[in-house]
């Protein structure tokens, strides 16, 4: 829509992958075009992070389910995709999104935010890496929910990959 409302006519994209799929068209129809270039002041565009972002604060701060599309107006909001020193309404609908697809998304959210990460470390394949990996990690305040321990997957012959989350 904001490529079709900037030129004026209506376009067609060559295809849409969003986590927001109430708002994911390729063509906007006719009455949709002529009333947004009616009515519609500015479009913001966001990103899939952002959305994450949105729907992972909405679950967070107002114990609210919001599917990718209901929660970009919070998105562009959030993300000061324009003004809003004004009175402002963001509208939220929507709450169809499965269970498996709301844990990615507050997983995204999460490591959006820097509250949650997966740290990949070559190591020598030797007794006590991993206690001194995991008491850097205690000794910085981290909380180790996973570890994944991989031999051969290096460059040398006797190192390993070690994979925390």
């Amino acid at each position: 829509m904001m490529n079709s409302v900037r030129d004026g006519k209506i376009e067609r994209l060559k295809g849409v992958s969003t986590i927001a799929d109430g708002i994911a068209v390729k063509l906007p129809g006719d009455l949709t075009f002529e009333l947004v270039s009616k009515y519609v002041d500015e479009i913001a565009t966001v990103t899939e992070d952002e959305i994450a972002s949105a729907i992972l604060a909405l679950v967070e701060k107002q114990k609210m389910i919001a599917e990718g599309a209901g929660a970009a107006s919070v998105a562009a909001i959030m993300c000061r995709k324009f003004d809003t020193s004004g009175k402002v309404v963001a509208v939220i609908s929507g709450g169809n999104i499965d269970v498996t697809s709301l844990s990615r998304v507050i997983e995204r959210g999460l490591m959006n935010s820097g509250r949650i990460s997966t740290l990949l470390i070559e190591l020598a394949d030797k007794p006590g890496q991993l206690k001194d990996v995991s008491r850097i990690l205690a000794d910085c305040g981290g909380n180790v929910t996973g570890v994944h321990y991989e031999r051969g997957a290096t460059a040398a012959v006797n190192g390993c990959f070690l994979r925390i989350d």
